[in-house]
């Protein structure tokens, strides 16, 4: 590379944008972080400010931005601090950006990813929300402003890496894919017992380090219901082509299989700074701080079906998929909120599927298929009041 890579992290103080910065870290010849920006962690954020010392720097908590600003200002920074949802939108369409790792969880992170899909950005995408929510009308922005769009997600990324560079070739490779699951803590607990789960039990992953709302949504494998919905838009196949095994042991990061029946798989550590080097430095190879995958000492691998039971919430995706346009963003707005409240205290484990479940079929959209980003924005909102008002007649 003659030039660095100009990068823009949004959700730079979460663990995709921390191991994001590990990666950039190792290859100070390829990289210039130009902005970084988070919520609402003041101390995270500033600490990064100080290593980095970026252009610019984003909260999206005006609040936290004022406390920013006066903190980077004693320390005699050069970073400009910028406030308020409509700063991330800036900065990640901003002139001075080649490349936006999109690592914002939840449907917050949409404003900003059609942003910078319009703006023909690089855009690593690890906020699955974007296409859960977004669906139709963000792959028309990826088309539209010639965006480069680059999974991070490891099951979305392990399905990218087994496939040729040329799109056009895909739909005539596949028959379908195969996402890989962890099964989460709860893979082998009794279904009734689920009741008492505290939410520091439903964060411990077995096999993966992440922030709490993902941690929940891996225990519920809501997660996993997420990145279908996200596969059949990345991939651009039917619902039925997307199907879900479990693998306790993370080696196996997601698979392909083709017409002829023969099957790709891409293996490697369960570490987050594999995908996160693959899409910084696609189509190159750089090293990511990764483990080598010691084939002489692994255990088995072992493949399970996700059982219903246990797992009521992940087959919500085919549902919301096959229902009324907009209601994977309905499904989205509800989880987000019961995870909230199961976080809170307020809400049982087992309930945020029932919460799930139940705001799904009080809320069939209309939606058109064209829809405004701020029509999308609208109906999440909406979903979001319909679900609280689910949740408080759940509320323990």
């Amino acid at each position: 590379m003659t030039t660095r890579q100009r990068l823009c992290i949004l959700g730079a103080t979460g663990s995709i944008g921390t191991s994001t910065l590990d990666v950039v870290a190792r290859h100070p010849d390829r990289f210039e972080v130009v902005a970084l920006t988070g919520h609402a962690r003041v101390p995270e954020l500033l600490a990064q400010l100080r290593q980095w010392q970026p252009r610019f720097a984003a909260m999206s908590d005006p609040a936290a931005a004022a406390e920013l600003r006066r903190q980077v200002r004693e320390a005699g920074l050069p970073t400009e601090v910028l406030e308020g949802p409509q700063a991330l939108v800036e900065l990640a369409a901003h002139e001075d950006v080649d490349s936006v790792m999109a690592a914002i969880v939840g449907a917050a992170g949409l404003p900003a990813c059609m942003a910078a899909a319009l703006a023909g950005k690089r855009l690593l995408l690890a906020n699955k929300e974007a296409l859960v929510v977004g669906g139709a009308q963000f792959m028309a922005a990826v088309r539209q402003g010639g965006a480069q769009l680059l999974p991070i997600d490891s099951e979305h990324s392990a399905i990218f890496q087994c496939l040729p560079e040329d799109r056009g070739t895909w739909a005539q490779r596949i028959d379908h894919i195969v996402l890989t699951a962890s099964g989460g803590p709860f893979r082998q607990r009794d279904p009734a017992s689920l009741a008492d789960v505290t939410p520091d039990q439903a964060c411990a992953h077995p096999n993966w380090v992440m922030g709490r709302k993902i941690s929940v949504d891996s225990a519920t494998m809501m997660n996993k219901a997420l990145e279908v919905i996200e596969a059949r838009w990345l991939f651009d196949l039917q619902p039925e082509q997307v199907q879900v095994v479990i693998h306790p042991q993370s080696i196996v990061h997601s698979m392909v299989v083709c017409r002829d029946q023969s099957v790709l798989a891409q293996m490697g550590t369960p570490d987050m700074r594999v995908p996160i080097a693959y899409g910084l430095s696609f189509p190159a190879r750089i090293a990511s701080g990764a483990q080598a995958l010691n084939f002489l000492s692994l255990p088995p691998l072992t493949f399970e079906a996700p059982e219903r039971s246990r797992f009521p919430g992940l087959f919500l995706a085919w549902d919301a998929l096959r229902g009324p346009h907009g209601s994977t963003a309905v499904l989205n707005a509800a989880n987000e909120e019961a995870v909230a409240a199961f976080l809170d205290g307020r809400l049982g484990f087992n309930a945020i599927h029932q919460a799930n479940a139940a705001t799904l079929e009080a809320l069939p959209p209309k939606l058109d298929l064209q829809a405004p980003v701020e029509a999308l924005l609208a109906l999440d909102q909406e979903a979001r009041a319909v679900a609280r008002a689910v949740i408080a007649t759940l509320q323990r």
